[in-house]
């Protein structure tokens, strides 16, 4: 429950193309037009016995201009596949009743908005459960499979000043004014919110009126558990009396089924959730951290017994940031991010730490972020997503230590296809930390012919790359491009302390250790040194913005979505409860001096490097004005510049269109073009 804000490395595995003898390279490079028809893995849900696999396909189609859901299920032992629940609307959140006979999911396939839905595995028979009028979420079968929780917003009164007048008959007048009140009152993704708070409802799973368990003015959320007799219902969330500025505490709460009372299991300042009852119903393992008010802390893993009492956290010297946990009869289950991969361990109550071998990718596929999706069944085997650097997420499973890929979504579209090189580079900052670094190379780049390089930003900052699929590279060396991606410090799974490594003064500390990686980039012959760009989106925008007022070594750069003034940002963004108490260390007026600091605003003053601005319309974490400011900076001192506004998107590349997402690529290379000397 962290603020999510921001916004084996070897060359065998690294890359099929690294293996291809010259006269088998295929003669077509990836292009933006592969966008279209790329297909990931989503959301794979093992069923209990550990012999199906439903998942949620994704698709970019060409002539929506637009993602399409579907719902397919995968055979275990053979890998065959079969269509679930496809056609018009969007489906998701697939979730398997306790004996696998039946499957929860959300679709829209009623032609209204989201609603929960029922599949009959057996007779292949859907039903619509409930029609409800925002989308149910957190979906959890009750042990008997008789009933079905979940989450939903309910709608609530606005503040109302005044009595508005009326309009007479037939008249036609302009809405009333969006009177707000809240802390939160708008948030990236959902834009401005409608007044409400999300409870916690309980429907017969073969339908009927669903019954409302919480009420008031209070968020009830997270992933909802049940306990094995289905007495009780865990879930997360903050029910202080200042729950609205307090950004980031909550606590695992009970709520007895029968009468709807709710206890509190924890009660420290900081997150606690993510809560998992052991199978024989006595402890519950749960996540969290004691709040220090710093802009990264990691996540623990604690267990308590069912009452709340005897809480130690376990698997304390392992120094991950545990995100998710899931327990079955096989044991305890947790997953971190760690070197640049995501993995998923076995975690003993002794607190022994044994990591699976499964290798878990992200679905994100523009850029290449450490993550993942998984599940595991009652047996301990694991589906999880998989990929590599060539192919975006597949569904692959774990038995024992034999992982075994299921589905090859793209590998036909893009058996054809030369794809770039991925190749881990060695960079050392000037106190001898290792920064994990990558280049991504044009498929027909040769040794010792250096090529004009990308060093391209992750965002976060408290994020990670790894050696997965980037669409954006795999494009950028299309073009003759070789992009550069690091670990600089502040990304996560490194531990705690490499996380530390930019609190209380970023971006500054991260400009060096940029620099040493494209240092290496040049000295290993793989960059023209000539012909440097710079980009990166949010946390890397900020960075890409903040270099250009440092040195004049790249040719030309391109900000995304970046933070150019830290006061505007600390005030702006839909997490101001948070920016300015843990990234700050204070608010604007009581640190004005730090705030310009660490503002790339503060070193407009100093570019020569011509920039493109690029941001999304309804960006509500990184607000478009901040890219606003730095262009207008610029065009006051004559810096060539230019604004790319995204219509309709917010933070996120994969809230635009792949259209969007291939115009958004083509203005950054064709701005790199301007500013490439032969």
């Amino acid at each position: 429950m962290k603020y999510a804000y921001c916004f084996a490395l070897s060359l065998a595995l690294a890359s099929p193309a690294l293996a291809q003898d010259a006269k088998d390279t295929p003669d077509t490079a990836f292009t933006s037009a592969d966008l279209f028809g790329l297909s990931v893995a989503a959301d794979p849900q093992i069923s209990p016995d550990g012999k199906r696999i439903a998942y949620v396909r994704r698709t970019n189609d060409i002539m929506t201009d637009s993602s399409v859901s579907s719902i397919w299920m995968i055979d275990a032992s053979s890998g065959a596949q079969t269509p679930l629940v496809t056609g018009a609307g969007s489906h998701s959140n697939p979730r398997w009743s306790p004996d696998g006979s039946r499957l929860a999911y959300v679709s829209t396939q009623s032609g209204g908005g989201p609603e929960l839905h029922v599949r009959w595995m057996s007779s292949g028979q859907s039903a619509n459960i409930t029609a409800l009028p925002e989308a149910p979420q957190s979906l959890a079968w009750s042990p008997d499979g008789t009933r079905i929780a979940y989450s939903a917003q309910v709608a609530g009164e606005g503040l109302k000043l005044g009595t508005p007048l009326s309009p007479p008959e037939g008249a036609e007048w302009a809405p009333g004014p969006q009177i707000i009140d809240t802390v939160t009152y708008r948030f990236d993704g959902a834009g401005y919110l409608k007044p409400g708070f999300t409870q916690i409802f309980l429907v017969s799973a073969v339908g009927g009126s669903p019954r409302q368990l919480t009420f008031g003015d209070r968020n009830h959320g997270g992933d909802i558990e049940w306990s094995p007799e289905g007495g009780t219902i865990l879930i997360s969330g903050n029910r202080d009396e200042n729950w609205e500025l307090d950004a980031i505490d909550s606590e695992v709460y009970a709520i007895d089924v029968q009468s709807g009372a709710i206890t509190a299991l924890t009660d420290r300042n900081g997150p606690d959730f993510g809560a998992q009852i052991s199978p024989d119903g006595r402890r519950i393992a749960y996540l969290g951290y004691d709040d220090r008010e710093m802009a990264y802390q990691q996540n623990g893993l604690y267990v308590m017994d069912r009452d709340g009492s005897n809480k130690r956290r376990i698997a304390e010297n392992a120094d991950h940031d545990f995100d998710h946990l899931e327990w079955t009869d096989d044991g305890l289950f947790a997953s971190y991010q760690d070197d640049g991969k995501y993995r998923v361990a076995k975690v003993t109550m002794s607190g022994s730490v044994s990591t699976l071998a499964a290798e878990i990718v992200d679905t994100y596929y523009t850029r290449p972020y450490a993550g993942g999706q998984w599940s595991v069944s009652e047996g301990g085997a694991l589906a999880y997503t998989s990929g590599s650097t060539a192919r975006p997420s597949d569904v692959s499973i774990l038995l024992g230590n034999r992982a075994r890929r299921l589905t090859a979504l793209n590998d036909l579209k893009l058996a054809g296809k030369r794809m770039a090189q991925v190749r881990e580079l060695a960079v050392t900052a000037a106190d001898g930390t290792k920064i994990p670094s990558w280049i991504v190379l044009p498929a027909d780049w040769r040794e010792g012919e250096p090529v004009p390089m990308i060093l391209e930003i992750h965002g976060g900052p408290y994020a990670a790359y790894g050696p997965s699929f980037s669409s954006d590279y795999q494009i950028y060396a299309s073009e003759g491009y070789a992009t550069l991606y690091t670990n600089p410090g502040g990304s996560t799974g490194y531990g705690q302390a490499f996380a530390d490594r930019i609190e209380g003064n970023y971006p500054i500390s991260n400009h060096d250790e940029l620099m040493a990686a494209v240092d290496a980039a040049v000295a290993a012959g793989y960059a023209d040194p000539k012909n440097l760009f710079v980009t990166g989106g949010s946390g890397g925008g900020i960075l890409t913005a903040w270099i250009v007022g440092k040195t004049d070594r790249f040719a030309a750069a391109a900000s995304y979505k970046p933070v150019i003034n830290w006061t505007n940002m600390a005030l702006m963004s839909d997490g101001y409860a948070f920016f300015g108490k843990y990234w700050m260390k204070g608010q604007p007026w009581e640190r004005q001096d730090d705030y310009w600091r660490r503002s790339p605003l503060s070193n407009a003053g100093n570019v020569k490097t011509p920039t493109l601005m690029l941001v999304g319309e309804e960006d509500y974490r990184t607000p478009r004005s901040e890219a606003e400011q730095f262009y207008g900076a610029l065009k006051v001192q004559g810096v060539d510049t230019a604004l790319v506004v995204m219509p309709n998107a917010s933070h996120s590349d994969l809230s635009m269109s792949p259209s969007q997402q291939a115009a958004k690529g083509a203005a950054v290379i064709a701005w790199f073009d301007k500013y490439k000397s032969e």
